[in-house]
This record gives structure tokens, sequence and C-alpha cells, in this order.
């Protein structure tokens, strides 16, 4: 498990008031089975951070590379009728892979979140038709390509990509810039 996971969930009962089995039983008796449901609602009715919320949503859904037995079924699953784009993800890693430098690639359910000392992009096969990637730039200004996102989300900006040709310089210079701030 990832130290900054292994922290979070250690300091669950100080930072939350309730331990991660007892969110469990928490979560069950409200019959949520989707991610964003669960966070929407620790948020407004428990004040929970959106960092927390979406841990302990991951957790009860076991829906992160944790909880799975392979976390490469992960990606597997988030391209299955959009193989196309899985295009889009080995070419960013490529990418990537040539800042030099370590980061760890942590896939959940739905997107592959990337890290360095912290998050800074996730990668996700939005659509049959677009690829996304979430930003981790805070107080950056969007320009160009790179969008705002909404406020307090676990991403500042994305960029929405529909042709792999979009993979060009400037994203890769927002890319370079969300590496190395995280590093």
């Amino acid at each position: 498990m990832d130290k900054t996971v292994e922290t979070m969930i250690a300091n669950l009962k100080e930072k939350t008031g309730h331990t991660l089995e007892e969110w469990k039983e928490v979560i069950a008796k409200q019959g949520f089975s989707k991610h964003g449901e669960i966070v929407k609602y620790l948020k407004e009715s428990h004040s929970i951070t959106h960092g927390y919320a979406s841990e302990i949503a991951l957790k009860v859904l076991e829906s992160d590379a944790d909880s799975a037995s392979n976390a490469d079924d992960f990606i597997v699953s988030q391209y299955k009728g959009k193989e196309h784009l899985k295009a889009f993800y080995d070419k960013l890693l490529e990418e990537i892979h040539q800042f030099g430098g370590d980061f760890k690639i942590d896939p959940k359910k739905t997107y592959v979140s990337l890290k360095r000392k912290k998050q800074f992009i996730i990668l996700n096969p939005a659509s049959k038709t677009r690829f996304e990637i979430g930003f981790n730039l805070k107080g950056v200004e969007p320009k160009g390509k790179l969008e705002a996102e909404k406020p307090n989300g676990i991403c500042s900006h994305k960029i929405n990509l529909t042709d792999i040709s979009e993979i060009d310089k400037e994203v890769i210079d927002w890319v370079r810039l969300a590496f190395d701030n995280a590093g």
C-alpha cells in the first residue's frame, strides 16, 4: 500500500471520527454503490475533506489498486470498448518516462493516477471518443488546451483529447509542469 494511503488510513479516526471499518458500516447503511455518491455524502453530511472522502470511497467499493487482486486488470477493464484510446495512455507514459525521475502508476477502477510525492496527473479514457488528462496544478491559470476543472475536485485542471495527434508539445509541457511540481 502506498505510504500516503497508509498514513491516511492510520489517521482516519483522528481526522474523520471513524475508522475505515466504521465508515464501511455507515456507507453500507446508505446503500451507495458509486464513488461520487459516497464522496458527496461524506463531504456534505460529515464535512470530510475531498481526499479522505475519496480514499474512503475507494476502500468501501474496493475500486483501488490496493483492493484489487491484480491492479493491471483495472487498466484492461478501462479500455474495453475503447481500445483505440489505450494508445493515448501508452504515448503519455512513454513521454513521462523520458522526464527522468521516479513516479508511481496507481490504477483505480476508472482511471490511472500518476504520483511522485503527490499525484500529478490522472489518465482517463472518459468516453468512447474522449481521453482526459486531469492535472494537479492548483494556482495555475488555465490557457491553451488546459481547462479549469470543478473546484475542490481531485484535479484542478484537465485537457480533453479526441485524436492522438493532439498529444503535442503543449500537452507534454503541461504534464512536465505537473510532474515537476509533484517532485
